[in-house]
């Protein structure tokens, strides 16, 4: 107790804002205070843990291993913290809060339109703020506090991670009008000479599409690799381009009248929408109340070979 009497509340989120930063005038943005008094403040916190937390490598800053020993019990301190001080029960109706999301550009449009229909409705005082980042830039934002949830494609957690697969998705191909058969699509031979667009957030990683050539022996050339699902769609109208989507992308809004559906050529494995959240988030009632929503919105959402949404779980 004599130890808990030398420590200052807002030193300790100080710590974690200096700790999730590694940067001293982005700590200070993120707490709203001076450079000068986070500085003056991470000297105590190097005097209080008698080690010095953040050193100086290669032009940056970065913890020591007493710091990086300090980051997950610190997060759980502040978060019971928090519960401490947060009302037990929920009531969206009077609720003032903001919640953080990660997510692609994807997940914005199957999600978002039929989420914020819900808030204003149920929820006008619960504010959304979206961010957007690749698989795992979403599941650290997660460990670090960052994001509240993340929406994706989650194959492998760590056990601190809880997920709940939302529904499956298949996949379906577009093209102009103009280069496709009356009737039907292409056939394998045909699709593979035409030049494919790819969405990713980051190139280079493993993706459904070309897992499922490469299982064949076969590759595609890709034209373009850009991160937005809208604009790849706009963008093929008028050439000779394939993007091979996500079904319910296109089942939100109306299909360019130059551009036809149809079915892939060869067999992509479906993939499971997942919402993944930290365990410590667990039992909070709003955070609980926010993923049943997103679960009844993407339920009631039109889409094509959905199959039913699976419980939380642990991976």
């Amino acid at each position: 107790m004599d130890d808990l009497r030398r420590i200052d509340l807002n030193l300790l989120l100080t710590l974690h804002a200096l700790l999730v930063e590694q940067h001293v005038s982005r700590a200070a943005m993120r707490l709203h205070r001076s450079q000068p008094a986070v500085s003056h403040a991470l000297a105590q916190l190097r005097e209080l843990f008698a080690d010095p937390l953040l050193v100086r490598r290669g032009g940056r800053l970065q913890a020591t291993a007493r710091a990086q020993a300090l980051i997950e019990p610190l997060q759980q301190a502040l978060e019971q913290l928090d519960g401490l001080l947060a009302h037990p029960g929920f009531d969206p109706r009077k609720a003032r809060r903001s919640f953080r999301l990660a997510m692609s550009d994807y997940g914005a449009r199957v999600v978002l339109p039929g989420l914020m229909r819900v808030l204003r409705d149920e929820a006008p005082e619960i504010d959304l703020v979206v961010i957007q980042g690749s698989r795992e830039a979403m599941l650290g934002h997660l460990f670090d506090g960052e994001a509240d949830l993340a929406l994706g494609v989650f194959p492998q957690l760590a056990a601190e991670l809880r997920v709940e697969t939302l529904f499956e998705e298949r996949f379906t191909c577009i093209a102009d009008r103009s280069g496709l058969p009356s009737r039907g699509g292409l056939g394998l031979p045909e699709w593979l000479a035409r030049p494919h667009v790819l969405v990713a957030v980051r190139p280079g990683i493993d993706n459904e599409i070309d897992l499922a050539l490469s299982a064949i022996g076969a590759r595609r050339r890709v034209a373009l690799t850009l991160p937005h699902w809208a604009a790849a769609q706009e963008v093929i109208a008028g050439t000779d381009l394939i993007l091979t989507v996500a079904r319910r992308s296109l089942e939100i809004g109306r299909l360019d009248p130059r551009l036809r559906r149809f079915e892939p050529p060869l067999a992509i494995k479906a993939f499971g929408f997942q919402q993944a959240w930290h365990s410590r988030r667990e039992g909070e009632a709003g955070h609980r109340w926010l993923r049943e929503r997103i679960a009844e919105v993407c339920s009631e959402s039109v889409g094509a070979g959905l199959a039913p949404r699976s419980g939380a779980k642990q991976p």
